[in-house]
């Protein structure tokens, strides 16, 4: 199986808080943040004493108000924390279409405070970048870890582009592509060499066009005479110790070739002095008769019949 991965992608971007509208008051929003903050650690320090500190600075406030509204100045609220329902005093911070208090814009996650750093928004609730990551980004198939910047698809997982390699040389897919082996990617060239049918003449992979032959594959151009190394005009061809041969190299193996004509025997033989014969080649050397198996006699490696015999050799 051959396939490309899909083109990286690139995950969800960080969003910024929005900064207050205005700084035209800066120096009375200022205040009233600090009151808002000894408000809320007097608050918890009446709690630990059991001393209701919270309605005396209300009251503080309250008064501030009116005073700066006799001299003219409205101090109106910037609008209600979504976090602690209570009135925005002094700075604001706008985020996910809520106003809130600075300190109270925290991570849903680990609850430290995002200021005006850049966090994710998921369902609503606002993250820091590494929890984000931690919680909803997609995992490298490869190392396991978050994957923060481009997402690369391939084998029905998500990979860091350079953690998508060859399982065996390591080496990055170009452009062939890469091949499927059990869920794990490898490049052509391993892929062939560990998994591809082996040529039965050469010990090369097999890819394209190939022979079935004595339990294996061949490359057509190496099916040939193991002996003469031709091919196989008439289609046939004899297998011998798992190899295959022509028919005139076989029988040369097997030792069935006529001693007179050099050809194959295969069908009537005749045995003599170790050699074998077409019937019709087993005559005598001088006189081209016709010999019988034991009437005959053998001189060079020559056979003769008993009258030429004597006549040439007695």
């Amino acid at each position: 199986l051959s396939a490309m991965p899909s083109s990286p992608i690139q995950p969800p971007q960080p969003l910024v808080p929005s900064p207050p509208p205005t700084v035209a008051a800066q120096q009375l929003d200022e205040l009233l943040a600090d009151l808002g903050h000894m408000q809320s650690k007097l608050a918890a320090a009446g709690q630990g004493a059991g001393v209701p500190a919270e309605p005396s600075l209300d009251n503080m406030l309250g008064s501030l108000t009116r005073d700066l509204q006799e001299l003219g100045i409205t101090a109106a609220p910037a609008g209600t924390c979504a976090a602690c329902r209570k009135p925005i005093a002094g700075k604001v911070l706008t985020a996910l279409g809520k106003t809130w208090h600075p300190e109270h814009f925290t991570c849903a996650c680990c609850r430290q405070e995002l200021g005006g750093r850049p966090f994710f928004e998921r369902g609503g609730q606002a993250y820091c970048e590494e929890d984000y990551h931690q919680a909803f980004s997609p995992r490298c198939a490869y190392c396991a870890s978050p994957i923060r910047e481009k997402v690369l698809t391939a084998l029905d997982q998500t990979w860091h582009p350079e953690h998508f390699f060859c399982a065996h040389c390591g080496k990055v897919f170009g452009d062939d592509g890469f091949h499927e082996r059990s869920g794990k990617p490898y490049c052509r060239q391993d892929f062939l060499a560990m998994f591809a049918l082996k040529c039965q003449g050469c010990d090369r992979p097999v890819t394209d066009n190939y022979l079935s032959a004595l339990q294996g594959v061949w490359h057509p151009e190496c099916f040939v005479c193991a002996e003469c190394l031709k091919g196989f005009a008439s289609g046939s061809f004899f297998e011998l110790e798992g190899r295959p041969y022509c028919e005139l190299h076989f029988h040369q193996r097997q030792g069935s070739i006529c001693h007179g004509c050099g050809r194959p025997v295969t069908g009537r033989c005749i045995t003599a002095a170790g050699r074998k014969y077409h019937p019709e080649h087993f005559i005598c050397a001088y006189c081209l008769g016709q010999l019988q198996k034991g009437t005959f006699r053998e001189r060079g490696e020559k056979m003769y019949c008993q009258a030429c015999h004597d006549k040439l050799f007695l």
